[in-house]
């Protein structure tokens, strides 16, 4: 079995980073109405787990776990509300059996047997899902199984000439990443979950990168997939690029573990960069730092780091606490430095109205190969820090929780205001006090751009989810009216799928669940996530 033991079974990341009772009220504080001390997190030892409704069959008996620590880490993923219940110790959707294949055969033995029984089945990659992805709530199933693919964690094999490598999809991204450097190779995805997250789950969810322009997506880096379902097994050929229909990588890229199991994949390279830069502009108002944005992408430009903080957003993360907005950029490069590439952003920014702080670095030259900026410096400490912080606040009874979205550039300002109002008043009607309602732009793109919104405020002892799912609503209400998608990277899982019923045509719905009864005709995969 995985070793589990430094990894938090309620919340983010490793138990030894958590924010102490101290930091938790520091935290807490903040935020007039809220208890004074925070809660005690449950031990495992603490929980009333439901005993376990079906046995694993002999021969994957060893593959299989119904140890109490195993079965409530594979519980929930890691969202604002399921940290809130697992700190309540509310376990009803606790899987009966966690089993960990080492191979292919065991994924395929797990579906047969799964199959026949009548028993759910829900893929799971490293539990970073903050959207119901690994929760189960698919009806009245047998039994359920959490099928964990940490131990598909190799790197079987390096294309050099072609900069590709077929990729278990198991694989952590630290872990992928110390696989590639001796070939002096990169995957270059760096989502914000990178530490706790796989191959396989970036798949499967169409995982965002950090990287705010250019090719960021999971799916850029695709070349084929190996994909295991109830009826069988399918892998797409590897190729640079195919007009021949509709791509079957397509239809498994964002299927969520609902149409099969992802085992490995082929997945393009890059060269690892040795020159970086990274610089800061800040604005005073929103349309001359949005004309900036759309400005630096509609002049073909792509900076690795494109981040554009709203006041509120710049003030929480510490990178500017003077009301202004930050735009923080960065270049990166392989081959050849950044001065120039860096130098025409900063220009295109400063003729949109930004100004550069004094001593940033930004000015053309001969810097050593990476010169990093402090707002940018202090913006990424922060960005990582973050979840750690959430957990704190839920510790706390408050809600501190995110949402994203993305639409065109010609409805960005519009959607911002109406975003801030709206969920505003709606948190000041369900809490009874204000909160705040931040923004950042994680991704841009020639005709459009991803806002990704922050929401802190006060919530009640014993009342924070029922809070949360209310202002979820009312902010998703506003999205649909607006026509912005209901997810940019996050993915749909359980919380999302009323709005992505919505925003899908009723046709291609009716096409997806056909797909379904053909690859997974007992409706086991994960049930209840993108179809019924």
């Amino acid at each position: 079995m995985n070793d589990t033991s430094e990894r938090s079974w309620w919340g983010w990341g490793l138990t030894d980073a958590a924010l102490s009772d101290d930091e938790c009220r520091r935290y807490g504080a903040l935020l007039p109405g809220l208890p004074t001390d925070p809660i005690t997190p449950p031990t495992v030892a603490d929980l009333r787990l439901r005993a376990p409704r079906i046995q694993a069959p002999p021969a994957l008996a060893d593959r299989c776990s119904i140890d109490p620590r195993d079965r409530a880490g594979h519980t929930y993923g890691k969202a604002y509300r399921d940290v809130v219940r697992a700190l309540a110790g509310r376990m009803d959707p606790v899987p009966d059996l966690v089993v960990f294949p080492r191979g292919e055969d065991d994924i395929v033995a797990t579906l047969d047997w799964a199959s026949d029984a009548d028993v759910a089945v829900v893929p799971y990659g490293a539990g970073s899902s903050v959207v119901g992805g690994t929760e189960y709530d698919g009806g009245d199933h047998a039994g359920v199984v959490s099928l964990d693919l940490s131990h598909l964690d190799r790197l079987h094999e390096v294309d050099r000439q072609s900069r590709a490598a077929r990729i278990g999809a198991g694989i952590c991204g630290p872990a992928l990443e110390d696989a590639l450097r001796p070939h002096g190779l990169t995957l270059r995805h760096f989502p914000q979950s990178f530490e706790f997250s796989t191959l396989g789950g970036w798949l499967a969810t169409r995982s965002g990168g950090h990287y705010a322009t250019g090719r960021t997506h999971i799916d850029d880096f695709v070349e084929s997939m190996r994909v295991v379902t109830p009826t069988g097994v399918d892998e797409s050929w590897r190729l640079p690029g195919s007009g021949a229909g509709p791509s079957p990588d397509r239809l498994m890229l964002g299927s969520e573990g609902t149409l099969g199991v992802i085992t490995e994949a082929w997945m393009r390279l890059q060269d690892r960069p040795t020159f970086k830069r990274s610089s800061s502009v800040v604005f005073t108002d929103a349309e001359h730092a949005f004309r900036a944005v759309r400005g630096i992408l509609q002049a073909n430009l792509t900076p690795a780091n494109c981040r554009l903080l709203d006041p509120g957003e710049a003030q929480l993360s510490g990178a500017s606490r003077r009301g202004e907005w930050v735009l923080v950029l960065g270049e990166e490069s392989a081959h050849h430095p950044v001065d120039d590439a860096l130098a025409l952003s900063v220009e295109i920014a400063r003729d949109h109205g930004g100004t550069v702080p004094a001593g940033t670095h930004e000015e053309p030259g001969s810097p050593p190969p990476e010169v990093r900026d402090g707002a940018a410096d202090t913006w990424r400490s922060s960005f990582i820090r973050m979840p750690y912080v959430r957990d704190a606040l839920a510790r706390m009874s408050a809600i501190s929780e995110t949402f994203e979205t993305a639409t065109t550039w010609d409805r960005i300002v519009t959607l911002y205001d109406d975003v801030r109002a709206e969920v505003g008043r709606a948190v000041s009607e369900i809490t009874g006090a204000p909160g705040l309602i931040n923004c950042r732009l994680t991704h841009s793109y020639p005709d459009g751009t991803a806002p990704y919104f922050t929401v802190v405020a006060a919530g009640q002892r014993g009342a924070e989810l029922g809070m949360w799912d209310e202002i979820k609503a009312a902010a998703m209400e506003v999205l649909t009216r607006h026509r912005a998608t209901v997810t940019h990277h996050h993915a749909v899982g359980r919380d999302h799928r009323p709005g992505y019923d919505r925003q899908r045509p009723e046709r291609f719905a009716a096409a997806l669940r056909a797909a379904k009864h053909e690859l997974d005709p007992a409706g086991i995969l994960n049930p209840g996530v993108l179809i019924d």
